[in-house]
């Protein structure tokens, strides 16, 4: 009986560090997402539009286009696919400059070290599925 109570409590507790991880709850975040030039780079992410968030969309469409039996479209979808990419690569280029600009000005005292590439990768995924989940809307400044 005590075992199963223990159980239950831990599974109650991993619900709710899961909630808090949810909502960015500092306490609740993994050591790669803690500190504020982290909280910085997601909220700075998630207040634009990026490319390259619609990447998997698009894989997905590139997917079944290269599926069509014509070779033009294709060699249309594979080029739409690249381009996509390379300008992904530049906005997170610009993105991640941008951020670390930002954040020396703000945390001065702090370590920019990694937050382009964890900024990209946010940016890289859909904004329904970031977690944790954006604190900010679009459109929001924040410089």
């Amino acid at each position: 009986e005590a075992k199963k109570a223990e159980r239950e409590n831990a599974r109650r507790r991993r619900m709710e560090m899961r909630q808090l991880y949810l909502k960015g709850d500092e306490r609740a975040l993994p050591k790669r997402d803690k500190g504020p030039v982290r909280k910085f780079a997601r909220d700075y992410v998630d207040s634009r539009w990026s490319v390259a968030e619609f990447f998997l969309p698009l894989l997905m469409v590139v997917l079944l286009l290269t599926a069509m039996p014509s070779v033009t479209i294709k060699v249309f979808a594979t080029l739409v696919m690249y381009l996509v990419v390379l300008i992904s690569m530049l906005d997170g280029i610009w993105m991640g400059r941008q951020i670390k600009k930002a954040s020396a000005m703000k945390y001065p005292n702090e370590s920019v070290k990694g937050i382009t590439m964890y900024a990209w990768m946010r940016s890289t995924q859909i904004r329904r599925l970031r977690t944790p989940a954006p604190q900010v809307k679009r459109g929001t400044k924040l410089v």
